[in-house]
């Protein structure tokens, strides 16, 4: 049985006007308390601002019910993996469409998700046959997996491949092993996206955590799962890990960055993809890397990836703007 809150049917919710907010995820990851959970600063902060929140556990076998739940209420939060514990959202995002037809608002809605995560396939060979190294992504994953630095061996038809996944290491191979690697990111709608390798990764990664439109906090973090092995050490050896450190939207070193996203880069993505500011998920992020300096010894970035499926942990920054903008979809879907 789901343990998510039951719920009355919204016509006969006449004792309880607050908006009501569920926050729908994994049914095995977040099977506790909402105050034990992950999101117990995500439920204080709706709380806070005169909403009703409660969890709606999700599992496939569970779809019928947790539909006749968030059917109910007036907006649903979601958080939740494209791979969660080896399954796809296919079942999900179905469901989740027609809760979104019938007038609750859904963020991130999976049709945004899949303009937003939209890839392409490129060529890999002769981007390798330049000398340049590249990064290549499978579309849907996460932690690391399906992502590989991947740079020819000169003078030879074989790779230096390395996984991002946790306890990977640099493995050298025949091109052919390598694409036969790269087989299962293709099943189903499934596809790679091919990036060039940003030599100075090494310097970190910037998370922008956008609420709307707005960015509501910063991460930053070393990106080490795809640098090279330390000086000296075996080349499958794998850099220890780092830890992201969060950032109020306030930050100055990412000023540049923060209006450049707001003012620019965000708004043409909106004009390109047809999304209107309602459409944008409540949650989101982007993840940029230094490209190369310009002239006048400025940063530039390079996008990495958007997400927007399950974005957690998040800087506490972007709690309340993420509460406000809930109440405010919220409200207008109750006037409809």
């Amino acid at each position: 049985m789901n343990q998510s809150t039951p719920l009355l049917d919204r016509k006969n919710q006449t004792e309880d006007r607050r908006c009501r907010i569920a926050i729908l995820s994994p049914r095995e990851r977040d099977a506790q308390a909402p105050q034990d959970t992950r999101f117990a600063k995500v439920y204080e902060a709706l709380t806070a601002r005169g909403m009703h929140a409660e969890p709606a556990l999700y599992h496939d076998d569970l779809c019928a019910e947790v539909r006749s739940q968030i059917m109910c209420v007036d907006g649903v939060l979601v958080w939740f993996n494209p791979d969660e514990g080896g399954r796809d959202r296919a079942m999900l995002d179905t469901m989740l469409r027609e809760v979104a037809a019938s007038g609750v608002f859904v963020s991130a809605h999976p049709d945004v998700i899949l303009k937003l995560g939209t890839k392409e396939v490129l060529y890999l060979p002769a981007r390798l046959a330049a000398g340049a190294a590249r990064v290549l992504k499978q579309y849907r994953g996460s932690s690391g997996e399906g992502v590989w630095k991947v740079e020819l061996v000169p003078g030879e038809n074989r790779v230096r491949a390395r996984h991002a996944k946790r306890g990977s290491g640099e493995e050298e191979m025949h091109l052919n092993e390598f694409l036969a690697l790269c087989e299962p990111y293709f099943s189903g709608d499934g596809r790679i996206i091919d990036q060039a390798y940003q030599p100075r990764l090494p310097e970190g990664m910037v998370r922008c955590y956008l609420v709307h439109g707005e960015v509501a906090g910063f991460g930053h973090q070393a990106i080490n799962a795809l640098c090279p092995a330390p000086p000296g050490a075996p080349r499958d050896a794998f850099p220890p890990t780092t830890k992201r450190l969060y950032h109020p939207p306030s930050m100055p070193e990412f000023q540049s960055l923060k209006f450049q996203l707001e003012q620019q880069w965000v708004p043409a993505m909106q004009k390109l993809l047809e999304i209107d500011d309602a459409g944008l998920p409540v949650l989101w992020d982007c993840d940029f890397l230094l490209g190369p300096r310009n002239g006048a010894g400025q940063d530039t970035y390079v996008l990495c990836e958007i997400n927007v499926s399950s974005v957690s942990p998040f800087p506490d920054s972007a709690l309340a703007p993420i509460a406000e903008a809930a109440l405010a979809r919220a409200n207008a879907t109750k006037r409809r």
